[in-house]
């Protein structure tokens, strides 16, 4: 049984990327859901139930930022792990979004088997790297 993973990012064609990349890691995922941004995502979890959240920071509406925040202030949502895709690089930066409740941090450009390992550190199972993987002769995403 795959796990619900939800992409929260501005832009679609990103959102697809990070799909694809999940997919071509192999980690075991159930059902992939969506948002444009915090506030969208929001809405969604009010609906749907997941198990790990991919988040961008910059989004326009509600950004990761605010997003985090707005999780780790309701009781159901403050526990679901929330790995920021990002660019951001300065530790200082970093340990902000550590202390809103980013459980970890995927910088792009980035490869399956990054997203993999993260994906599963993240939710503290184990990895069970697949036959699916598909060797991407070092392709960044």
């Amino acid at each position: 049984m795959g796990f619900r993973l939800l992409i929260v990012d501005d832009s679609s064609s990103m959102r697809s990327i990070v799909k694809r990349t999940v997919q071509m890691s192999g980690f075991d995922v159930d059902r992939f859901f969506e948002a444009e941004d915090g506030k969208a995502a929001l809405k969604l979890l009010d609906e749907e139930w997941v198990d790990v959240i991919l988040s961008d920071l910059n989004m326009p509406v509600m950004d990761g930022e605010a997003f985090l925040a707005a999780l780790r202030a309701n009781p159901v949502f403050s526990q679901i792990p929330v790995i920021v895709v990002t660019t951001e690089g300065r530790e200082e930066k970093l340990q902000q979004l550590r202390n809103l409740g980013a459980r970890d941090f995927v910088k792009k450009p980035f490869k399956p088997e990054i997203i993999r390992d993260t994906l599963t550190r993240a939710l503290g199972v184990e990895s069970h790297e697949s036959d699916t993987v598909v060797d991407d002769d070092g392709m960044d995403f």
